[in-house]
């Protein structure tokens, strides 16, 4: 694997010391997969972040999970320049900020706000606008342990089912393909990712130019900060901090959430 880092932990040293926190939250996409609602006034798909979760737009409860820390100074929404929902869902909020900066990947969204007068030195806090059940616990948490880490980390919990790796066979007769079970994966030292996931601005800055320039695929935050050479902490999360993908996943999660905030 090439280093995207000359000197990775060299470059951590010239870092100013700062415990300054900044959350961004990339909310620039549609999320077809879940999209189970319509504007019945002009036909228009609704971004499933703004529809509601147990009464309230799930965007909403997703960036108050984040008010909810004291430590955080300020939350930056990124979304399409043409959005017209962000802003109503949360003008009532303070230390909000939303910026039409969102671009073509969650990536680029994120680029886009690191960009926005954000510090090298100051930690960022990436969260999913779909992870609206984020615990303040789980936040305390990942900030308590980022703070005096040199590279940062992100909530994630292991693997606790078995892992299957999938094939496909294409049916000759009905030209349906099926999924098959491969193999068997060892789930040992597996996780499974959440967010926030925190790191320092120019830290995730570099890793993205980097990854963006190699042509690396940037999944998540962290994949970036991976692929530069670090290795970031992995902080224990909730089951209740699950990411709203599927339709259904609005009832699942939503039956833990307070239904008004």
């Amino acid at each position: 694997m090439t280093n995207a880092f000359e000197t990775p932990f060299s470059a951590l040293k010239a870092l100013k010391s700062s415990d300054r926190l900044v959350a961004i939250v990339p909310a620039g996409g549609v999320g077809l997969r879940a999209v189970v609602a319509k504007n019945q006034t002009t036909e228009q798909i609704i971004p499933k972040q703004y529809q509601c979760i147990a009464g309230v737009p799930m965007l909403r409860r997703s960036v108050m999970a984040l008010l909810a820390e004291p430590r955080i100074e300020r939350v930056l929404v990124a979304v399409q320049a043409d959005d017209d929902w962000a802003e109503q869902v949360l003008h009532d909020l303070d230390r909000v900020q939303v910026l039409p900066c969102a671009g073509a990947t969650r990536a680029l969204t994120v680029w886009g706000a690191l960009h926005a007068g954000l510090q090298d030195d100051e930690w960022v806090l990436v969260h999913d606008a779909a992870r609206p059940g984020l615990t303040s616990d789980s936040l305390g948490c990942l900030i308590d342990q980022c703070l005096p880490h040199p590279v940062g980390g992100l909530l994630a919990l292991p693997v606790a089912d078995t892992l299957k790796q999938a094939h496909q066979t294409l049916n000759t007769n009905s030209g349906i393909a099926t999924n098959q079970a491969a193999r068997t994966v060892n789930r040992d030292q597996m996780w499974l990712a959440q967010t926030p996931q925190m790191f320092r601005a120019g830290m995730l800055k570099k890793a993205l130019s980097d990854a963006f320039k190699a042509g690396f695929e940037v999944t998540d935050e962290a994949s970036a900060i991976e692929w530069g050479g670090f290795s970031p902490l992995l902080v224990r999360g909730s089951v209740k901090n699950a990411k709203v993908t599927w339709p259904e996943d609005f009832e699942w999660v939503g039956s833990w959430l307070t239904p008004k905030i």
